[in-house]
């Protein structure tokens, strides 16, 4: 079973994020061992570039503006390959702030999952969901349309 990591800067205010990623944590568990880390926001970003980095394990996927674009079809084939390796896998949610330089150049894919800027707690759930459709896609279920 693949181990995933999901390392966010910040922690889920609001009741309803946190219930959405509940639910999509409950459907991955079939698939992957998730587990979330919730890193404290800092004055800077090198300081919380430096949590991050302490926290990063195997192939290491960073959300970012200038990250690869990808369709659904295209982030399962990834997660599949990456999973056939072997492969644990670390994803990253900066601050609103963003990244430090320094994880980004960690990194061993750029993502971007749009042109728009979307808020933390939700991008955390879309990530979730999209991580959840990945998973359905390659195991030939129909939640994929």
């Amino acid at each position: 079973m693949m181990k995933l990591s999901l390392i966010c800067v910040g922690k889920l205010k609001e009741q309803y994020w946190r219930d959405a990623c509940a639910e999509y944590e409950k459907r991955l568990s079939r698939f992957c061992k998730l587990e979330i880390k919730e890193l404290p926001e800092r004055t800077s970003l090198h300081e919380e570039g430096s949590d991050i980095l302490k926290n990063l394990r195997g192939y290491v996927l960073v959300s970012a503006v200038e990250g690869e674009t990808l369709g659904s079809e295209a982030f399962a084939r990834l997660i599949k390959n990456l999973q056939d390796e072997g492969k644990e896998l670390s994803f990253v949610i900066g601050s609103s702030h963003g990244l430090c330089d320094e994880v980004k150049g960690a990194a061993d894919k750029k993502i971007s999952f749009s042109k728009m800027t979307f808020p933390h707690q939700m991008f955390r759930v879309v990530l979730l969901e999209q991580l959840y459709r990945a998973f359905m896609i390659n195991s030939g279920a129909e939640y994929h349309k």
